[in-house]
Formats: structure tokens, C-alpha cells, sequence
């Protein structure tokens, strides 16, 4: 695969390079470009990998990470241009940043944008993955392949860039926001907050595995445990009278649509 540069060093970028690491990629073929010395210092002495300026770091790269926030993302690429090779393959996992932007900002450049998510830092990420107009079937795969790495990938138009924001971007964002209404009502019930989160955090993870692991869908599992006129059903029953499911729904329209916005800043 040659030489990886990410712009960038901060937990994502962390992340998909400690996943090509750990995978087999030798940190002397990977060069991190940090603006913060010490978190640049951090992650070399992490990982054994190379710390190299823009114009260094953007010439030595075969594959080109994008790692930077939103706001600086169009400063970044404009610093990019002068020093970018005709054969590196540019990936941005930068929020809301569209191909087109990319694609008018490196002219010529071979371009793919992806939605990772956090779970990557511990191996289980999800990644949405969408081509520019040069990339490539063999540029697919090979970005893909990175992010395989610390998770599961799946290629999507752009157009639906925007759901899978909402989806898998911030989805582990509504998770945990779930989680912390269960810790809540633990404490409401009686429980001491300590016990209340072990209870909480424990199931949390106890669902996802049986999810993963049966391949029952959620509705399904969801039925297992909801015996008619029991406890579960009441409590199931008071949240459709409260209208959580519609709640739930709204939230991920407003970050898709938010997303939308962004995306056209």
C-alpha cells in the first residue's frame, strides 16, 4: 500500500492508525501531520509512527487521510494542492465535507469520503463509504480495507451521506443518551447511582451481544422478553403513549437534516 499520511492525529485518525497497526502496516509507512506538538508527540511515542509537516507529509503519500474538523477542512486542502503527487488517493473522514468539495479544491485528485464513527477506537467501528467521480473500484477497496480494520465498511451514494450520519455518526451519541435516561431512572427508583450504572451499562451490553450474536432482529428480541400483561408490556405500552418511538425518529430526521446544512456551508 506504500506510504499512509493522515492530516491530522487527533482520536479518529488515532484510531484507523493504531487499526492498520495492529493489522500488519509497519509504523514507519505511516506519517501523521499534527498541528499541536504534543499531541503529535503523543501519538509518535504511542506508535512508533513518522511526524512530518504538510508539505512533507502530503508529497511521501500513496493514501492521504483527511483528519482534520470541518472548520479547517477547506484551509487544509488548499495547503494540500501545491504538494499532492498525480497518483495519491485523498480520503476524508471530515463531517459534512462533500466530494464536489474536495474534488474543486484538489483538481484531478482521486477522492473518497467517509462517515466513521467512535466504536473504531475499540475495533468496532462502522464506516460509510462514497466515490468521487475518479475513484476507483481498486481505490474502494483499498480505503475500505484500512477501515476493515476497525470495523465493519459498506459503500453508499453520497446522497445518503447525510442518513448515515445520523444512522452511525452520532447513533452511539443516542445510545448512550438512552443509557443515561436508564441510569436516571435507576436512581428515581430507589438504586444508588453507582449500582444503578453497573445495571444499566451491563444490560446495555449484554442486548447488543445477544443482537450480534443470535442474529435475531431487535424486534424479535424485543418480544422474547415482553410476556402479554407483564411488566415489560406496561412499560412498552407507556412509552408508545408517550410517543418515544416518534421522538426518537424526529431526532435522527433534525441530524440528518443538520447534516444537510453543513454540508452545503
Amino acid at each position: 500500500m506504500g506510504t499512509t499520511t493522515f492530516i491530522g492525529g487527533g482520536m479518529m485518525g488515532e484510531a484507523i492508525l493504531s487499526g492498520m497497526i495492529a493489522a500488519g502496516t509497519a509504523p514507519q509507512d505511516i506519517i501523521v501531520v499534527e498541528r499541536l506538538p504534543e499531541r503529535a508527540a503523543a501519538v509518535r511515542d504511542r506508535h512508533g509512527v513518522h511526524i512530518a509537516d504538510i508539505a512533507e507529509g502530503t508529497a511521501r503519500a500513496d493514501v492521504l487521510i483527511i483528519a482534520v474538523k470541518p472548520q479547517g477542512f477547506d484551509e487544509t486542502l488548499r495547503a494540500v494542492q501545491p504538494h499532492l503527487a498525480p497518483h495519491t488517493l485523498v480520503v476524508s473522514i471530515a463531517a459534512g465535507k462533500t466530494l464536489a468539495t474536495m474534488e474543486a479544491l484538489l483538481p484531478g485528485a482521486r477522492c473518497i469520503r467517509v462517515m466513521p464513527n467512535t466504536p473504531a477506537l475499540v475495533g468496532a467501528g462502522m464506516a460509510a463509504f462514497s466515490r468521487g467521480t475518479l475513484a476507483t473500484d481498486d481505490d474502494l477497496r483499498l480505503a475500505m480495507g484500512m477501515l476493515d480494520t476497525v470495523g465493519r465498511t459498506v459503500e453508499v451514494p453520497e446522497t445518503l451521506q447525510d442518513a448515515m450520519t445520523s444512522m452511525h455518526g452520532s447513533g452511539p451519541a443516542f445510545y448512550y443518551y438512552v443509557l443515561e435516561s436508564f441510569i436516571e431512572g435507576g436512581v428515581r427508583l430507589g438504586l444508588d447511582r453507582e449500582l444503578a450504572t453497573l445495571l444499566a451499562r451491563q444490560t446495555f451490553i449484554g442486548a447488543a451481544a445477544l443482537l450480534h450474536r443470535t442474529g435475531e432482529t431487535a424486534e424479535q428480541l424485543r418480544r422474547n422478553v415482553t410476556s402479554p400483561g407483564g411488566t415489560t408490556a406496561a412499560a412498552i405500552a407507556r412509552f408508545e403513549e408517550l410517543g418515544l418511538r416518534d421522538t426518537l425518529i424526529a431526532g435522527q430526521i433534525a441530524c440528518r437534516d443538520r447534516g444537510a446544512e453543513l454540508s452545503a456551508m
